[in-house]
């Protein structure tokens, strides 16, 4: 059956449709010309306070607003998100790209001990292109350790955990009284204290949550972790949230109680699961064929674990005591979810309807995250299947 064609007083409704159509696309155009105009706006005032692109906090609510919003008025809220993940992903990029072209203190001098490492080398350029004067000791630099730390604004060490207090000992007598003392390692406890113990100015500890090879700094996070702080040594949190990054402060026991769940469990859970399909020779490839894009998610990210330097995990794992004592609950708690696979648990349920039972108080305590987990985790399946 062939298509009618409209008659003419049908093309003439079709046009004046389409022409409403075009007269909301030219509004949305001028919404989005005065949308931009405010955000130069905040970027000027962001550029004179030094403030961070990026809040994180402040995206989630709108998104969640513009979703319920889109609800209201009978539109997709999957949809709705999209486009305005859309209008502030350039809005940010608008952003850093002016903020991040400032350097909050010129021509300040940083030395970079460890710099010659992968993380080293990545403050270094950032530093450099951001008109910072940036100094490398290594090893077979500490002959001229004197010379390197002379009218120093801050050193920053970057060098193995296992190594970091010790690095704090030696250099600290070289260092001016005015210049800031911090590091980049993971465990901030031992090593701010270490610092504050040897260096009698100020201390700072830095945490950046992101790898060497990250190519942008916008929305990365850096944990600082206050030790001796005066309000003038605040400038190298003000030059990463210049960079477009998400500055977090915690105090040096907060930071190492989260980091024991945010990086040793998570990569020792990784291990653990990645070693057991080793020993049971488990064909992954094949297992591919028949995975779900979930599965394949893991999978990926126990691939990633193992595609990496055992030595930088084996020091997130092995780092404290309070670490290693984390994981040993960890297995015990396995060995309890090992009851629930026998037909009758000790309160006279199967293991199933205790399964279940256990399952619906997690999910409770969970609340309003695991709406946000589907939606994130759907986005990365998405993902996955466009790609796989």
């Amino acid at each position: 059956m062939s298509t009618m064609e409209p008659n003419h007083k049908e093309q003439a409704q079709l046009a004046l449709l389409r022409g409403q159509i075009d007269d909301l696309d030219h509004q949305l155009v001028e919404l989005l010309a005065r949308r931009q105009k405010i955000v130069a706006e905040v970027v000027a005032f962001k550029k004179e306070r030094q403030m961070s692109v990026y809040h994180p906090a402040r995206e989630a609510d709108m998104i969640d607003l513009r979703r319920h919003h889109g609800l209201k008025v009978g539109l997709d809220p999957d949809y709705l998100e999209e486009i305005f993940r859309g209008i502030m992903r350039y809005s940010r990029s608008t952003q850093t790209a002016e903020i991040s072209r400032v350097g909050v203190k010129p021509g300040a001098k940083i030395l970079l001990v460890g710099g010659g490492g992968a993380m080293g080398r990545l403050f270094t350029r950032w530093f450099t292109a951001s008109g910072y004067e940036v100094r490398v000791l290594e090893v077979s630099d500490w002959e001229r350790v004197a010379e390197l730390c002379s009218g120093l604004d801050m050193a920053l060490i970057s060098v193995p955990i296992a190594e970091t207090v010790s690095t704090v000992v030696r250099l600290a007598p070289y260092l001016p009284k005015d210049c800031i003392l911090a590091d980049l390692t993971s465990v901030k406890g031992p090593t701010v204290k270490a610092m504050l113990d040897n260096f009698p100015g100020p201390v700072l500890g830095f945490h950046p949550m992101f790898g060497p090879d990250t190519p942008t700094m916008e929305r990365q996070i850096m944990v600082i972790t206050p030790g001796r702080e005066r309000p003038e040594d605040r400038w190298p949190a003000e030059q990463f949230a210049a960079w477009g990054g998400v500055v977090v402060r915690a105090e040096a026991a907060e930071h190492d109680e989260i980091m024991a769940i945010v990086q040793a469990l998570r990569h020792f859970a990784t291990f653990t699961f990645g070693r057991f399909l080793y020993q049971r020779k488990i064909n992954l490839n094949r297992t591919l064929e028949f995975s779900s894009p979930i599965y394949r998610l893991e999978l990926d990210m126990v691939g990633r674990l193992f595609a990496q330097d055992p030595e930088l995990y084996s020091e997130i794992i092995f780092a404290t005591p309070e670490r290693l004592n984390l994981l040993r609950d960890y297995l015990e708690s396995f060995k309890r979810n090992l009851e629930m696979l026998s037909d009758r648990d000790t309160g006279g349920e199967s293991g199933r309807e205790s399964f279940v039972a256990e399952f619906k108080r997690i999910a409770e305590w969970f609340g309003p995250f695991s709406d946000q987990a589907i939606r994130e985790s759907g986005y990365l399946i998405n993902k996955l299947i466009e790609r796989f």
